[in-house]
């Protein structure tokens, strides 16, 4: 029987794995593998593999019988390429423990470097380094570390310590601490171990290497990591790998370096080497925002206007170096990498490679560039945008001629303009944004703790770390705004305010920032809407030219309309009229409809309602040009449009002519138990067939005046709420005649569909039947979704989080379609209505038109088009070009196979 391998060794020019081992080995140790096999200076190491996570999680936290005897072959493994022994107390291997997931999750999980280290380790150390403030000052850091990781201390617990020392030797930097001042240090931390635990700090190294192996598979499921997986659709069961890895020190002197680095800018996507470094640092330094750290290039350090000398003027030779191994990196993935290095004693090591993080516009940047350097090819320039990123460029930018009062300038971090209130910690920023609030987060340095407040802020300000800072990497991840290391800011969480020079800024005041500039200023600045051009319309053609579904748009004003058609729309799958009656020139005659006696007056409030429902019409047709246009007929109830409040009540009885007494008793009247189920859609076309009269009405009017004037529109009618065929048959027939008239008065012939919206089971098990009068269907997903489950859309929020939890829902399925479900009934009524109507038009318009995993459902469904809301368009065709991109790759991989 063959033993299972769990274990994979790198290093010395070899390693047992490769890139595309990424599923078992995590990014980070197919990563280290790959550099390994090109020959790069990898310091050598071993990955345990993603396998052992599930095992550990399957069985109680407990790992396969014959782990333990593969890392130690593999640690002796390194032990002989280094040439030094672990836990050898005159001259130790150290060790570094750091997970490795498939997908990158910054600073989600944990690390323990300098591990091997004990109170006989580290005068080994000290006598072989010639150095005792360098061997004293990594056994702080691997207590620090290691007991806030493994022993789960509070770190705040270990900086007071040294805050301590600062204070009482008037030292401002921790690098002016001394041998002497860790060795003090060093005796504290350990008792703070004791005192909290009641037993020592752990000094058996091999006790120490399982402990933080352990740490790092348990942090898999720690809820920073799995909120980060949620707001990422990373599935829960991946799990993590380990890496372990010998250890080179940033931290050993002035002729040594940690650093961390792009290959191009991920702000921008400008094919410049970006990046930043500490000397006499490890790498936790730099992405933790603890220290600001320099900046790589001298070009770098320029356009920051940096005082500080660059790593490219003080070590010009590694540098040089480095830049190879940047130029070798990415001309070896084809992608933008983001890299990390420690230089010790002058020595170049790379510690990780893997694609980087980057803006959306940096994206699309570097995608449409690599095209025209030749290194990939459209269709995978395509494939590299992530079509929700492009949400990111929607959205307004600061208006250039607006007066800002600026009060600080940090790092531009993360591009994009956001106003908000101040807040100071991630749980307020969470609180208020469920308030319907928006928020800047202002932190001193941002952690993974703050994940969940991230995301919920509008922006993200911090008075300390760099450009590739915890809070720059995870902002530019998630599209938000970002100023990191405004060094003039003085936060002051205990006084809830933050001070620049003599301006106070409290919380709950507004401030704006510019991720782009870097700038903080007081109050909210007007915005200006983006100019989509350039390299995003390059990208967007491309997409165009390669889908097979048509992408339109949810738009019922002419504002949205324009908005649509500058997105890219090709029609209104989606024009929902009873917004238009909700305008309050219209509302009273609305109201005046329902609170009628009869059909007559319910026919004089509808006589005043229609020419502006018809002026609606030629306004949409006019600004979509001939493309199509789909009319949804009255859905909701009634009741709906109703006033509440006493004041409105008597102004409706006033219009009408009524007392209040009768327009309460109509409320009455309407009021439904469970509404969403209730007197809706067709059914008020049964019960009132004057209301869709007017509408259709309105409709082939308005189609008549722009066909005088050679401009005729092909409206698409669409009747909502269908349950039988003859509930569609009645009001097609309604429809068919209205149209025959229209036509007869005006003398002017033109063409017109009458379709439904399938969002009820029923019509969807019904579909063949319902084919034989329909010529279209369009899914109405969101109470397809409803009607499927039996859920309240508006009531689910409630609960959805429990279901997260117990993992019964994987995703929100209002936001991404329930492929096997709803899916299913979606797949059921194409088939059977396309058996009875080949030709069939067959479209999609809830708000999962705008969502890439189901717009790729679509498109291997066969519908002919998704519809969205505007701002969603550019991700729907993307998410479309994608799925026929993927539909060409599977055809011709199954070529491949036969």
């Amino acid at each position: 029987m063959t033993t299972q391998k769990w274990v994979y060794a790198f290093g010395n020019g070899k390693a047992d794995g490769k890139a595309d081992m990424r599923n078992l080995l995590g990014g980070k140790g197919a990563g280290l593998a790959e550099m390994s096999n090109l020959g790069l200076p990898v310091p050598p190491g071993f990955t345990i593999t993603t396998d052992v996570c599930t095992h550990y999680y399957a069985h109680a936290r407990s790992y396969p019988d014959d782990l333990k005897a593969q890392v130690n072959a593999a640690l002796a493994q390194v032990e002989q390429i280094v040439g030094v022994k672990f836990g050898d107390a005159s001259n130790p291997l150290l060790v570094s423990v750091r997970s490795g997931a498939r997908a990158s999750m910054p600073g989600m999980m944990d690390t323990v470097l300098n591990l091997g280290l004990n109170k006989q380790t580290v005068e080994g150390l000290k006598n072989q380094s010639g150095n005792p403030r360098f061997a004293y000052d990594s056994y702080r850091r691997f207590i620090q570390m290691y007991s806030n990781v493994v022993l789960g201390l509070e770190h705040h617990l270990f900086e007071e310590v040294i805050d301590d020392v600062k204070r009482a030797k008037n030292y401002r930097l921790d690098t002016e601490l001394t041998a002497q001042d860790w060795q003090v240090v060093i005796d504290s931390y350990l008792s703070i171990v004791e005192k909290h635990l009641g037993k020592p700090f752990p000094q058996d190294v091999q006790e120490q290497l399982w402990g933080a192996i352990g740490a790092v598979f348990g942090s898999w499921m720690n809820p920073r990591a799995m909120t980060y997986r949620k707001l990422n659709d990373l599935p829960h069961d991946w799990g993590t790998a380990v890496n372990v890895q010998a250890m080179v020190f940033g931290n050993r002197g002035d002729d040594c370096c940690t650093g961390v680095a792009f290959t191009r800018n991920p702000s921008t996507g400008e094919n410049a080497f970006y990046g930043e470094y500490l000397v006499n640092a490890q790498g936790e330094d730099v992405v933790a925002g603890i220290r600001t750290p320099q900046h790589l290039t001298i070009k770098g350090k320029q356009e920051q206007n940096s005082t500080l000398p660059a790593m490219e003027e003080v070590m010009p030779q590694v540098f040089a170096q480095l830049n190879d191994v940047r130029l070798k990196l990415e001309k070896h993935y084809r992608d933008m990498q983001d890299i990390e290095f420690t230089v010790q004693q002058g020595k170049l090591y790379m510690l990780q490679t893997r694609s980087g993080k980057r803006t959306a516009a940096a994206a699309i940047k570097i995608a449409v560039d690599m095209v025209s350097e030749g290194v990939i090819d459209k269709a995978e320039a395509i494939k590299r945008i992530e079509p929700k990123s492009l949400d990111q460029l929607l959205h307004p930018t600061l208006d250039p001629k607006a007066k800002k009062q600026i009060i600080a300038k940090g790092l531009p971090a993360s591009p994009g303009a956001a106003s908000g209130k101040v807040v100071f910690s991630a749980d307020e920023a969470e609180a208020l944004t469920n308030k319907g609030q928006k928020v800047i987060l202002c932190r001193i340095e941002t952690s993974p703790e703050d994940i969940h407040g991230m995301h919920a802020a509008k922006g993200i300000v911090t008075s300390r770390g760099g450009m590739t800072s915890h809070a720059a990497v995870v902002a530019r991840g998630m599209g938000r705004a970002c100023v990191a290391g405004a060094g003039d800011i003085h936060m002051d969480y205990a006084k809830q305010h933050m001070t620049v020079k003599d301006v106070i800024v409290k919380a709950g005041d507004i401030i704006t920032i510019d991720g782009s500039t870097g700038e903080v200023m007081l109050g909210e600045i007007p915005t200006v809407q983006p100019e989509l051009s350039g390299n995003f319309a390059t990208l967007m053609g491309w997409a165009d030219d390669m889908r097979r579904l048509k992408v339109r748009a949810n738009a019922e004003t002419p504002l949205d309309a324009r908005t649509a058609r500058k997105f890219g729309a090709e029609g209104i799958g989606l024009c929902r009229t009873e917004h238009m009656f909700f305008d309050t020139d219209r509302i009273t005659s609305m109201r005046e409809m329902i609170i009628a006696d009869d059909e007559q007056g319910r026919r004089a409030a509808l006589a005043k309602l229609e020419p502006m429902q018809k002026k609606d019409f030629i306004d949409l047709f006019t600004i979509m040009e001939g493309l199509p246009v789909t009319i949804r007929l009255l859905d909701p109830p009634l009741h709906e449009f109703l006033p509440h409040e006493d004041a409105e009540i008597a102004a409706v009885a006033a219009a009408a002519g009524v007392s209040t007494d009768k327009v309460k008793k109509r409320m009455r009247q309407l009021h439904e138990a469970n509404p969403m189920l209730g007197h809706r859609g067709c059914r008020l076309g049964i019960s009132f067939p004057e209301i869709y009269e007017m509408q259709v009405h309105a409709i082939f009017t308005a189609t008549v005046d722009l066909a005088k004037q050679g401009k005729a529109p092909i409206p698409e009618v669409m009747i909502p709420l269908i349950a039988t065929k003859k509930e569609f048959d009645i009001l097609k027939a309604m429809t068919d005649r209205v149209a025959k008239e229209v036509m007869e008065q005006s003398g002017v012939k033109f063409s017109y569909l009458v379709g439904t919206m399938i969002e009820l089971p029923r019509a969807a098990l019904r579909a063949g039947e319902i084919a034989e009068s329909a010529e279209f269907f369009s899914f109405g997903t969101n109470d397809l979704t409803q009607t499927t489950f039996g859920l309240s859309r508006d009531d689910a929020a409630s609960f959805l989080p429990d279901y997260y939890a117990a993992n019964v829902f994987e995703q929100d399925p209002f936001a991404t379609l329930d492929q096997e479900g709803v899916g299913e009934l979606v797949e059921i009524a194409c088939e059977r209505g396309r058996k009875t109507r080949k030709d069939i038009k067959l479209g999609i318009c809830g708000e999962h038109g705008g969502d890439s995993e189901s717009v790729k459902f679509c498109h291997r469904t066969g519908l002919n088009y998704v519809s969205c809301s505007p701002y969603r368009l550019p991700i729907a065709r993307l998410a479309a070009a994608q799925a026929a991109i993927e539909d060409e790759s599977d055809v011709a991989a199954r070529k491949n196979a036969a």
